[in-house]
């Protein structure tokens, strides 16, 4: 009886190995283990959608009357570099009597190990009884926890099917949607791809839309008013807030627009008893922040060191697989299973070793107390991005490595901090009928908080001179009233960060309530694994250029966004796909009816883009110049020399950075 392990990467498999009985052998694409049994691996996928002429020989030239392209059958193929190992896994397979499915313990690593089964017609039995092993920390205590709880592959069915349609639905619209749109561009003299795909287009909107803003916007003056009320040998300042009866006078943010008005209430006001008709203090606990997933590490790491979303997941892939000092990086999820718990001690003193500058931050950490970040019930494949407890020596990693360690170490080690603990104040005054309200705020105890080296949000003025404690009913006198002068000001540009933090949050964009909880419930625009990559391409495509740390809108970028139907360039469609794909893994939703709308849908675009003229944003825009670091493409009348793999949602590899170690 032999028992195969399909692993997704070397790394994987190889770690799985070292847990096994020895002696190991090691041979060409797989380990045979001391007891028979097997751990082979994928390098990625092996097996990737087929280009569109293999479904038809015409579909290598471009052409607006092919489309759309629709799959009657859905074929893949092994990548080129990977046919070898697809040879060895296949005659492994059919030689085992047991198969263990252990992909990356996410969606696309479900279904990266699940095609592989079906295309080497892998037997029903077998099928049958397989298993998953999901391991997210690579570390040999880790790795025997999660063989010792492994389950049927079976379960897992339902997600396999959602990563497929999402798969396939992405290739059906990017493939018929880049093609067309950069024909249409080629029609009015552009020679470059205009790249659209369900998610990198509703970014590319973002950032458009962003643009336009500032570019159209007039700056108007406002005023704000404050009551100065001399208490002791202080000045309390308290705000004005404008009644009812001022809203014609006020943006819909509530700014008051007309000086005139503020005067007014200057005249009323001075001199005047000021009564306080509100006292409130209190006392407020901050928990920490819960430990990182990838999107919410990539964001920190952009604001602090400005990089950008491939070098921060490029450097966790190096931490996770080659130094094995994180877990899985690829992760959703923000909270911790209750079993690592037992494990605080030995990682807190790996990121001493690992990190000397957070030594101290180690030494003041209370291992006994339990965050709220340790909940089974919000976890299932994979947990929020934390150290493992292999220590290092501290100059064992690069700087980059470094910089990132640090980050999520100092993230986990909040979690043994207490509260930071808030004096907070306020008075509400009445004078001359008006309202003024005056609050404080004080950082009492940091707690968690002083492993931030810094606190930016604390106002370290004494809370009892800027809100002393009055008594409801205490009378004092308004000296005078001050107005300040301001100018609203344009929304700043897209940042690495804040785009990234605008795809996590997608659903602040969107005006619909049904879809904004769709996409809070989800994951936002994009995966955890595939926003870099989006971001990425949409750089390479030259739709969007870098300014300093601003992100805008190329021209090309402009035209896409200008031409594109506008369900194209929001997220709304995502949220319905998203939706679906949900339902999907969770048995509510069948493959068939989504795949077959989304068909229906494409094909009314197509005849539309059929019959129509060349959009004016796509009339004599500049083509691009070669993308720097890549070879100089050659454009053709009927397409482009890459551009058949424009399509899927990224325009890159379905699983951005899934490469083999």
């Amino acid at each position: 009886m032999t028992r195969l392990y399909i692993a997704e990467k070397p790394s994987l498999g190889r770690a799985i190995a070292a847990v096994l009985p020895r002696p190991h052998k090691n041979n060409n694409g797989y380990i045979e283990v001391g007891n028979g049994d097997i751990v082979t691996w994928c390098i990625g996928h092996l097996l990737e959608q087929v280009e569109p002429d293999v479904y038809d020989e015409k579909y290598k030239k471009w052409n607006l009357a092919d489309l759309p392209i629709i799959p009657k059958q859905w074929q893949l193929a092994p990548r080129k570099s990977a046919r070898q190992q697809l040879g060895v896994v296949r005659k492994l397979a059919k030689q085992a009597t047991d198969v263990v499915h252990a992909g990356d313990p996410d969606r696309e690593g479900q279904l990266l190990v699940d095609e592989v089964i079906d295309y080497v017609k892998l037997s029903a039995t077998k099928k049958a009884n397989m298993q998953r092993l999901l391991i997210s920390d690579l570390n040999p205590a880790a790795v025997k926890r999660a063989l010792g709880k492994m389950r049927s592959n079976r379960d897992f069915i339902p997600l396999s099917v959602s990563a497929l349609a999402r798969s396939r639905a992405d290739w059906l619209y990017g493939m018929n949607m880049t093609r067309a749109y950069t024909l249409l561009g080629q029609k009015g003299g552009y020679r470059g791809v205009l790249s659209v795909g369900r998610v990198q287009t509703p970014v590319l909107g973002l950032v458009t839309r962003r643009d336009d803003e500032i570019a159209s916007f007039v700056p108007k003056p406002f005023y704000e008013l404050f009551a100065l009320i001399p208490y002791q040998d202080n000045i309390i300042r308290a705000r004005w807030k404008p009644s009812e009866a001022c809203k014609p006078w006020q943006d819909d943010d509530g700014r008051v627009l007309n000086r005139k008005l503020c005067e007014n209430i200057v005249n009323r006001i001075k001199g005047q008893p000021a009564e306080v008709t509100e006292s409130e203090r209190k006392e407020t606990r901050q928990a920490a922040p819960l430990p990182y997933s990838l999107s919410a590490l990539q964001i920190d790491a952009a604001k602090r060191f400005g990089m950008s979303a491939a070098d921060v997941l490029a450097t966790c892939q190096s931490l996770y697989e080659k130094h094995k000092v994180i877990t899985y990086p690829r992760s959703d999820c923000r909270y911790l299973p209750l079993d690592h718990f037992r494990q605080a001690g030995e990682v807190c003193q790996a990121i001493a070793s690992t990190a000397n500058e957070l030594s101290s931050a180690v030494k003041g950490a209370n291992t006994s107390l339990k965050s709220k970040a340790w909940n089974d019930k919000k976890v299932d494949a994979h947990h929020a991005i934390i150290p493992t407890p292999k220590a290092l020596n501290s100059n064992a990693l690069s700087g980059s490595e470094s910089k990132i360690y640090q980050l999520i170490s100092r993230q986990y080690l909040m979690q043994f901090y207490p509260a930071a603990v808030y004096s907070e104040a306020k008075l509400v005054f009445t004078i001359a009928g008006g309202l003024f309200v005056a609050k404080g705020r004080q950082l009492m105890s940091a707690g968690w908080r002083e492993l931030l080296g810094r606190d930016d949000s604390v106002n370290d003025q004494d809370l009892a001179d800027k809100v002393p404690p009055l008594e409801k009913g205490t009378v004092l006198t308004c000296k005078n009233g001050e107005i300040k002068d301001k100018m609203t000001e344009p929304p700043k540009p897209f940042t690495e960060a804040t785009l990234l933090q605008a795809m996590t949050g997608i659903a602040r964009f969107v005006s619909d309530p049904s879809l904004k909880k769709i996409l809070r419930d989800t994951d936002g625009l994009g995966t955890e694994a595939t926003r870099a990559g989006i971001l990425d391409i949409l750089f390479k495509r030259q739709l969007l250029t870098r300014q300093g740390k601003s992100i805008h809108a190329t021209e090309a970028g402009r035209g896409l966004i200008y031409a594109l139907p506008d369900e194209s360039t929001y997220p709304d469609m995502t949220a319905h796909w998203e939706h679906q794909l949900q339902d999907m893994a969770e048995k509510k939703c069948a493959y068939q009816p989504f795949i077959e709308a989304l068909q229906s849908q494409v094909q009314q675009i197509m005849d539309k883009v059929q019959h129509s003229e060349v959009p004016p944003s796509l009339r004599e825009l500049k083509s691009p110049e070669p993308f720097k670091g890549g070879k100089k493409r050659r454009y053709s009348k009927g397409g482009t020399k890459n551009g058949s793999k424009a399509g899927n949602r990224t325009g890159v590899k379905r699983k951005s950075g899934k490469k083999a170690d």
